[in-house]
């Protein structure tokens, strides 16, 4: 299989130092950076459907930087003051950085995994170090991870869904000659077939498809398509490292 041109379904990277243009210059790729979901914050009015009480909570969890940030503005919608006593729980030290946007960084208050999974043992033995706090947990419509790492500590936490995710749809004319696609969740599995019934079906066009983690990669089997891609593995603990490993297996192939 031919690749030339890659479609990464993420933001385009902050920095020009992401290991994605070092994979374009060695392989002599294109890789398009092209969401295929988009996050939208639930208003105030919505939010307060669930009964959640913010100003009950003295903990807070977060998995994402877009949890961070609509934590803080729903709190702000909500006219709820989030105390200095706060304490926050992150699933990656990126993250607990992020909070700097919003509070002044203590770091007594503030601790973080290293994988960025609920399961890390850094990121819970830091939970159940204050097992007696009451956690908030701000999460999309659809959660990628299961909870049940942090069930099993029996400490007292609430899922909020505090943003959804919808289809990024392409518009008409946009192209899509893609040869591999990455994707990062099964929402935007859901959203290939929406805007592509016919993706991967006989006679179409062969795009090779990449996936990280297991609920995507599971999305991808689910709708009978062909998985090429699989990460995190030993051997490629990360999408980029993946994609190194497949493009240099393509071309001895090839």
């Amino acid at each position: 299989m031919k690749i030339k041109k890659i479609l990464v379904s993420q933001p385009k990277p902050a920095s020009d130092k992401s290991p994605y243009y070092d994979i374009a210059e060695k392989h002599k790729v294109e890789i398009v950076f092209r969401p295929f979901i988009k996050v939208e914050g639930l208003t105030a009015k919505e939010f307060r459907q669930s009964k959640i009480n913010l100003a009950d909570y003295t903990a807070v969890i977060f998995t994402a930087r877009t949890a961070v940030d609509n934590f803080f503005r729903l709190c702000e919608e909500c006219r709820v003051n989030v105390p200095d006593t706060m304490r926050y729980f992150c699933t990656t030290e990126a993250i607990a950085l992020y909070l700097q946007k919003y509070i002044v960084y203590r770091k007594r208050k503030i601790s973080y995994g290293l994988t960025g999974r609920l399961s890390d043992s850094q990121f819970l033995a830091a939970v159940q170090k204050n097992h007696k706090e009451k956690f908030l947990l701000p999460m999309s419509d659809v959660q990628a991870e299961s909870l049940q790492p942090l069930q099993d500590l029996k400490i007292d936490f609430t899922p909020a869904v505090m943003y959804r995710t919808v289809s990024n749809d392409f518009t008409e004319g946009e192209p899509f000659d893609y040869d591999l696609l990455l994707f990062f969740s099964p929402a935007g599995i859901d959203s290939l077939l929406k805007n592509f019934p016919d993706f991967g079906k006989k006679g179409e066009r062969e795009v090779a498809v990449g996936v990280f983690g297991t609920a995507t990669a599971k999305a991808v089997k689910d709708a009978g398509l062909r998985l090429d891609i699989e990460a995190p593995t030993k051997e490629t603990p990360s999408m980029t490292a993946a994609l190194d490993a497949f493009l240099t297996k393509n071309e001895k192939e090839g």
